[in-house]
């Protein structure tokens, strides 16, 4: 876990941790592994997540419309193990103006997912796999059915959409802001995971407003 540029918080809440001895814990949520996001985005930071994530997949929509940034990132890991990734990108529709598209890969029980979509529960759980997809993207060379998951605040359903699947045993989110924004899936959204890009890594554009999440 060497590098200075991202830092610990707690991948449920936004509430402090505090660290002894190589161990984490959140005020509310108590023992945890820690979310490790930069301060400010960009390329060395994001360098130091590749480093901490090893084969774990951390997806962007690729290649990015002209105008788009990457504004966040970030793991879920400890020495051992990464568990958890995020990303998220913003950038403009014609039909939305600004949009903001955040991508969780995690294993069950993380949480990460959850306060980035805004629910009640850890996992998507029920709600994924009733009757047919709503969309499809397709991450890491293969096609991901997704289905809608209902959010903890009805009045603000116009605020995001929310998507979930099931990629090779890990839970795949999709929040998008505003809401409206999900009709950009019409057609099925190529995800690369960046942890195998080369050369590709040097045109990753970093920037824009800090994710509300």
């Amino acid at each position: 876990m060497e590098g200075v540029s991202l830092e610990a918080s707690c991948p449920r809440c936004t509430s402090p941790v505090k660290e002894s001895d190589g161990a984490y814990a959140c005020g509310v949520h108590g023992a945890i592994e820690p979310l490790w996001r930069p301060a400010q985005a960009g390329y060395e930071a994001f360098a130091d997540l590749v480093g901490r994530v090893e084969d774990l997949p951390t997806f962007l929509p690729w290649p990015m419309s002209p105008g788009w940034t990457i504004s966040d990132f970030g793991c879920v890991a400890s020495p051992e193990r990464a568990r958890a990734t995020v990303t998220t990108t913003v950038g403009t529709s014609d039909l939305d103006g600004p949009v903001e598209v955040t991508i969780v890969v995690e294993e069950p029980g993380i949480g990460l997912g959850s306060r980035c979509a805004g629910t009640t529960y850890d996992d998507p759980g029920g709600q994924v796999g009733h009757g047919p997809p709503t969309v499809r993207v397709r991450a890491g060379g293969r096609s991901v059915p997704m289905w809608p998951v209902d959010t903890r605040d009805d009045d603000d359903l116009l605020a995001r959409s929310v998507f979930a699947g099931e990629a090779e045993g890990r839970w795949l989110w999709l929040v998008m802001r505003p809401a409206a924004a999900a009709l950009l899936l019409r057609d099925e959204w190529l995800l690369a995971d960046v942890t195998g890009f080369g050369p590709e890594a040097l045109e990753m554009p970093f920037g824009g407003p800090r994710p509300t999440w």
